[in-house]
């Protein structure tokens, strides 16, 4: 049996009472293993193949799909990311967007737009709008349409935060007079270079603007996962909850 996409033992115990109990209240036949499920779903998004190629050796695929769905329903992929989430290092935070073209598989559902389906140049796309901490590890994270602007949704989830006195870390695409405003009501440290069409460029530090690849290496991690690297999922709610099950992998690495 093969242990590389496995959730190890440390990282096993960090979160193991964080998922719904196997057996039921009132009895019954003993539900599988949760690790076992889990294991099952992390093989699922890192190597991209559909349920029904679970190997033999996880449980039947229907049953780790069910649970996936089912937990995905109650919340719990939320709850385990806010669990896991709570020491976060927020003397800075640094927000920014990827691009994950949309298979053929993924398309055709109900509502293009409600699923963060849209048309960008390379046609068909989901945009992943990310904030992390200062040590790179995600706290929210938004889906729209590929063609979705990215300073609009950045200052949605800025405008969600406390930015008391915190750096704040973006590239050009978040110079926007909405943003700064709000960063200087919140009394936040700017650290975003000015667009080159402004007439006076804002100053900014430029040692601290280099940890903004940390932001990048976020979205490179959950990218190898190949279910997120491109989008097999027709429905946006079980695309986020593989990019939250590689989130949760990420805070525990």
């Amino acid at each position: 049996m093969s242990t590389r996409y496995e959730i190890q033992d440390q990282q096993w115990r960090q979160i193991q009472d964080l998922f719904p109990p196997e057996r039921k209240p009132q009895g019954g036949r003993p539900a599988l293993d949760n690790r076992i499920m889990l294991n099952a779903m992390l093989w699922v998004a890192r190597s991209g193949a559909p349920w029904r190629d679970l190997p033999d050796f996880f449980p039947h695929w229907k049953s780790v799909y069910t649970r996936f769905r089912r937990w995905q329903k109650a919340g719990i992929w939320d709850e385990v990311l806010k669990c896991v989430s709570l020491d976060s290092d927020e003397e800075s935070v640094m927000v920014d967007a990827t691009i994950v073209r949309v298979h053929q598989h993924g398309s055709g559902a109900k509502g293009g737009q409600a699923q963060a389906i849209g048309r960008s140049r390379g046609g068909l796309s989901t945009k992943i709008h990310a904030v992390v901490d200062a040590l790179g590890n995600p706290l929210r994270f938004e889906l729209t349409g590929g063609e979705a602007h990215d300073s609009v949704h950045g200052y949605e989830m800025l405008k969600a935060m406390k930015l008391t006195m915190k750096q704040v870390l973006a590239d050009r695409a978040y110079d926007t007079n909405a943003i700064r405003a709000y960063l200087e009501e919140q009394r936040a440290i700017p650290v975003i270079p000015g667009k080159k069409n402004r007439r006076v460029s804002p100053k900014y530090d430029r040692d601290i603007y280099k940890e903004r690849h940390l932001v990048e290496c976020f979205f490179n991690k959950v990218k190898n996962y190949r279910r997120l690297a491109t989008r097999y999922d027709k429905l946006a709610c079980t695309f986020k909850a593989f990019l939250t099950l590689a989130s949760i992998v990420v805070w525990l690495a």
